[in-house]
């Protein structure tokens, strides 16, 4: 693989193209800010406008959310795994049918595996332009999204309308849902009782993982963050395995895996070299590395280094856990 190829595998932070009309809730006042980013993978974004880097997915999906102070993404549900980590600002995620069940605040380097069933929401609450990066388990991210009702309600009200089918239709731009489409049905009563108002300390101690942690664990070894071994800091199938990299995580031999592998850079610069060249990934870069490479990876310069390393696994990209 030449250098020009591994950099058709790389989406660089710079390269992001954002939508700002990827979801229902475009509109409505208070999420009408945000841009949604499609990395690697389809996503589960529901507008024709959405920019895809790299189609091609690895059985999981990469995607991010950028939002300036204040803004929020709306309360909603997936049927497979969603994973975020705090790339820039400060975040309160929220969880339950009204988004009331419990919260978490999240900063810079914390991840959260957010429980498959429950509906969920979060803001950005710093100062400034906040990103989020999200894993979204299976190569179709298990089918789209299930929106709370009263986010359809409020978005209907402010012009746009979701069909059966998954796709947006905006009234402002005069679009109409098409001959013989309905729209999304709203979920009924009954239906949301099948959605748990699950407690904070039955989400927060086990599917958050703080920063600092992932940091000393990560002394002389990757942390293994997310996974089906014991020794993960969150035990969970969904798909993928997440591992934390710093600085002294990897010595300088050269590695091979007949996994998938994407690169998540947080923090600091990392040389990927293999025998056809090398290639510097930067903070916020996204590199998808095919299996059965051997190459090494490191930092590429002194100070705080740190990136996410996502493989996928064998196990079922559906519901984890209710």
């Amino acid at each position: 693989m030449t250098p020009a190829d591994m950099e058709k595998r790389i989406v660089r932070y710079g390269d992001l193209v954002p939508c700002k009309t990827a979801f229902i809730d475009a509109h409505t006042p208070g999420s009408d800010q945000k841009e949604n980013f499609t990395i690697i993978g389809g996503g589960v974004s529901e507008s024709a406008d959405q920019h895809v880097h790299i189609r091609d997915t690895p059985g999981f999906n990469i995607g991010a959310a950028g939002q300036p102070p204040k803004c929020r993404n709306s309360l909603h549900s997936h049927r497979t795994a969603e994973v975020f980590y705090v790339h820039k600002g400060r975040w309160r995620f929220f969880w339950g049918r009204n988004g009331t069940a419990g919260e978490v605040i999240l900063e810079e380097g914390d991840i959260f595996d957010i429980p498959t069933g429950i509906f969920r929401g979060f803001e950005n609450i710093g100062t400034d332009y906040g990103i989020i990066m999200a894993i979204l388990g299976g190569d179709d991210a298990g089918g789209g999204v299930i929106w709370a009702p009263q986010v359809i309600e409020d978005a209907r009200a402010h012009g746009l309308v979701l069909s059966e089918t998954g796709r947006l239709y905006d009234s402002k731009k005069g679009e109409h849902l098409p001959a013989g489409v309905k729209p999304m049905p709203l979920l009924t009563g009954e239906e949301l009782e099948r959605f748990p108002e699950t407690p904070v300390d039955k989400v927060v101690p086990a599917y958050v993982g703080r920063y600092l942690d992932m940091v000393s664990l990560s002394k002389s070894a990757p942390a293994r963050v997310i996974g089906a071994s014991p020794e993960a800091m969150i035990r969970d199938r969904t798909g993928f395995e997440v591992e934390f990299l710093s600085a002294r995580s990897l010595g300088p031999g050269r590695y091979s895996t007949d996994r998938h592998e994407v690169l998540l850079v947080h923090r600091g610069h990392w040389r990927l070299e293999w025998q056809a060249g090398s290639v510097t990934l930067a903070p916020g870069d996204t590199c998808a590395v095919p299996p059965g490479l051997e190459r090494s990876l490191a930092p590429s310069m002194s100070g705080e280094a740190a990136l996410f390393r996502v493989r996928n696994t064998d196990d079922q990209a559906g519901p984890t856990r209710q």
